[in-house]
């Protein structure tokens, strides 16, 4: 149920250790973990010889334009909102497939794309051009082709960030932020493009760290039972994976301490827990977790329900690593996925 990050470039002898007192069951990278392709596949076999028997996530923010973690030759993808401008519902499955062969080639599993955001807000600073358009049934259209393009490339897609992070002023890695929509806008703008994929079973899904009174006025999303245990999992009746987004992030640490926000996470609903960068945070969550589910018999409730939906997951997506062989594995990268980028440019 954690996802953590990775210190470097490689496992050292005392990260290895350290996996083996704490085996979570997923990893993220960052720019700083990506040099070049062999050297990332070679990461990413360590992690799954170091998992044991259950496979690990494998996960990175792979949305292209500025949300972009890969180093040359790897393609640098524009951002959703050139997609958006294009309206090419091919082009978005092709895009998602395109990526995808990059990402599994050196064995990531799971991208934290498309975002699903409604750009209902110009002023927004965090999503802006990561969104698909302002229009929830083009969101919902070319969306739903990036999620099947992933897919079908063999790799996990993740939307985000549900409820929806489109209508936000304010940066939720700095603050928590706030929309004041009623039920009913809510409804008619930022729900419909989630709603659209939990009924068409997307695999997983990642939470906004957003407060949104209209459904919870005191949690935001993320640590909501209102959002996430009545209104996805109960209204929405979704059974997919979901995570949290990144734990560490203000708008959650600034009012939380670790143990209490992972507390909260796991009561709403939440399946796996984000911490990009402080593994310290991750041992102390899973240390948390391992403690309070022998005394609180609705929290152990909780973690076999995650537990039951990531095995699930994972024995339908994770039956075997699935990087390429090092040889030939330079022309899976880069030269094939730019015909895409240059058709995209070419219809806006």
């Amino acid at each position: 149920m954690i996802m953590a990050g990775v210190a470097g470039e490689d496992l050292g002898a005392a990260e290895q250790k350290l996996l083996k007192d704490y085996p979570f069951g997923g990893f993220i990278f960052f720019s700083h973990n990506l040099k070049e392709p062999k050297q990332i596949l070679s990461l990413c076999r360590s992690l799954w010889q170091a998992s044991g028997a259950v496979p690990p996530f494998i996960a990175i923010d792979q949305e292209g334009g500025r949300v972009h973690r890969l180093p040359p030759p790897f393609t640098h993808f524009p951002p959703a909102a050139a997609l958006g401008r294009a309206g090419d519902a091919d082009l978005a499955y092709r895009a998602g497939m395109a990526m995808a062969r990059e990402l599994s080639a050196v064995g990531i599993n799971l991208n934290f794309a498309p975002v699903l955001d409604v750009r209902s807000n110009p002023d927004n600073p965090i999503i802006g051009d990561r969104s698909l358009g302002a229009d929830p049934g083009e969101v919902i259209r070319l969306g739903w082709e990036v999620v099947r393009g992933l897919r079908e490339g063999g790799v996990i897609p993740c939307v985000k960030h549900f409820p929806g992070h489109g209508d936000t002023a304010e940066d939720s890695h700095l603050v928590l932020p706030v929309v004041q929509k009623s039920l009913e806008e809510l409804k008619s703008t930022e729900l419909p493009p989630f709603v659209h994929a939990c009924r068409n079973q997307v695999e997983t899904l990642m939470t906004a760290h957003v407060l949104y009174p209209a459904l919870d006025g005191r949690y935001p999303a993320t640590l909501s039972h209102r959002i996430v245990g009545e209104l996805l999992r109960g209204e929405l009746e979704y059974d997919g994976v979901v995570f949290s987004d990144d734990l560490e992030m203000k708008a959650i640490s600034e009012n939380d301490s670790v143990e209490e926000a992972v507390r909260l996470a796991v009561l709403a609903g939440i399946d796996v827990l984000l911490f990009g960068h402080e593994t310290g945070s991750a041992f102390a969550a899973f240390d948390f977790l391992s403690r309070e589910v022998e005394r609180s018999a609705k929290l152990g409730e909780r973690v076999e329900q995650s537990y039951r939906r990531i095995q699930k997951l994972k024995s339908r997506k994770l039956k075997a690593f699935s990087g390429a062989r090092e040889q030939g594995l330079e022309n899976l990268i880069g030269a094939p996925q730019e015909k895409i980028v240059a058709e995209i440019h070419g219809s806006r």
